[in-house]
């Protein structure tokens, strides 16, 4: 079990860094190819779309053909997307690859999340929070990265290191052995997800008010996630006039924040509880997006930055997390959809970033993602205050008159 825990920590890196690679480098893709920033952000979006795709056919696949098989596929077309990002092609190949490789990551999130939420169900919280740190550490190393390299004038090989990471993790998911009773479980559909097949399990008419809230709440959770993380550089140069190599670094500084968080996250939240722990964490958030829109000094954003990332720091792992519980038996449907909806959210709202820092000013860009945290807070609320603790999915007890 370990083995394969430590395989989900690398496959998360993996699709950490392809998450944010977009972002730590937007602005010398922009000046390579002398396109506009919503141009930058419909790459991003097509990224995404593709990234849909794959989340919803994640379960499907996962089912017929098995979790390993469906994880082998995902890594290959992630793989080799990036492989052809590495040649920088023109702009238009470069937007009829960003599909693939979203599909790719998209894929791998969806069935490796569900996959470690059923494997671990005594200790789901602090997996999970394992497998998201991973994803942070993946987030932070690829713009470190991309600041060193952007110093030193060959930003392009940022692809060919992703190309190497993942090629290694899919070699890693064909050929590692996890033990007998575990390859099985993972190569081949049980008889119950076969039977899911022709039988899929329905919602509970009363489980549906809350599962579109949380819905919601993912899509605008990684909408402002993905628009933080690829725009970030962006609106530091323009708000504190840093440097391209430095304003990459912020977007690490967010990053690192998140990773600390994330070490943390799991234990906490077993500790004091789901509820209480993604409240807090959401008020710091809005407080951090709020901070950074009457702030202007270079050194009071670096701690709103830093704010920000540690407030957001476990709240899709444990938000996953804490839906399952309350919608029990559904964990692979759950955990597609919800990631879907991130999907949506990431692929529409880097465009709408991108085309608002063309048309008006980095300053109205935060304005408005601060808006939006500020609705995602009141979303998880009243989520929280319609689910509680419950599992929405037991059958309700019969009356007797």
């Amino acid at each position: 079990m370990k083995k394969i825990l430590w395989l989900g920590c690398l496959s998360y890196l993996v699709i950490g860094i392809a998450h944010i690679i977009g972002g730590s480098i937007l602005e010398q893709i922009v000046t390579h190819y002398e396109i506009s920033y919503a141009d930058g952000g419909q790459w991003i979006m097509n990224q995404f779309l593709g990234f849909l795709v794959g989340v919803l056919l994640g379960p499907s696949l996962s089912t017929r053909l098995g979790k390993r098989i469906t994880i082998v596929i995902a890594f290959s077309a992630l793989t080799l997307a990036e492989g052809i990002y590495s040649l920088l092609p023109a702009w238009e190949w470069m937007l009829i690859i960003a599909p693939f490789a979203g599909f790719g990551f998209g894929m791998i999130e969806s069935v490796i999340g569900a996959l470690i939420i059923d494997l671990f169900k005594d200790q789901t919280a602090t997996a999970m929070s394992k497998i998201e740190t991973f994803f942070g550490l993946g987030a932070l190393f690829i713009p470190l990265t991309a600041a060193v390299l952007i110093r030193y004038h060959i930003w392009e090989w940022s692809f060919p290191i992703l190309t190497a990471i993942s090629g290694i993790t899919l070699l890693l998911w064909l050929c590692l052995s996890f033990g007998k009773d575990l390859d099985d479980k993972i190569s081949q559909p049980s008889k119950q997800e076969r039977a899911a097949v022709l039988h899929k399990p329905k919602y509970q008419q009363r489980a549906l008010p809350f599962l579109i809230l949380a819905m919601m709440f993912f899509f605008l959770y990684v909408g402002v996630e993905m628009s933080v993380s690829n725009y970030l550089p962006s609106i530091m140069i323009e708000r504190s006039g840093l440097s391209e190599s430095s304003a990459a670094s912020m977007l690490s500084l967010f990053w690192v924040f998140m990773v600390v968080g994330r070490v943390f996250c799991g234990v906490l939240a077993d500790r004091y509880g789901y509820i209480k722990y993604l409240i807090v964490s959401m008020a710091v958030a809005v407080i951090a997006f709020i901070g950074m829109v009457f702030i202007e000094q270079a050194w009071a954003q670096f701690v709103m930055i830093a704010l920000s990332g540690l407030g957001f720091a476990g709240v899709f792992g444990i938000g996953l997390v804490y839906v399952n519980a309350c919608l029990q038996g559904m964990t692979d449907r759950t955990t597609s959809l919800l990631v879907a909806c991130g999907g949506v959210g990431g692929a529409l709202f880097p465009k709408l970033t991108g085309w608002s820092m063309d048309q008006y000013n980095a300053a109205t860009t935060i304005s408005i993602v601060a808006a939006l945290v500020a609705i995602m807070l009141t979303f998880m609320i009243v989520m929280m205050v319609y689910g509680g603790n419950r599992n929405l999915q037991e059958a309700l007890p019969a009356t007797h008159k």
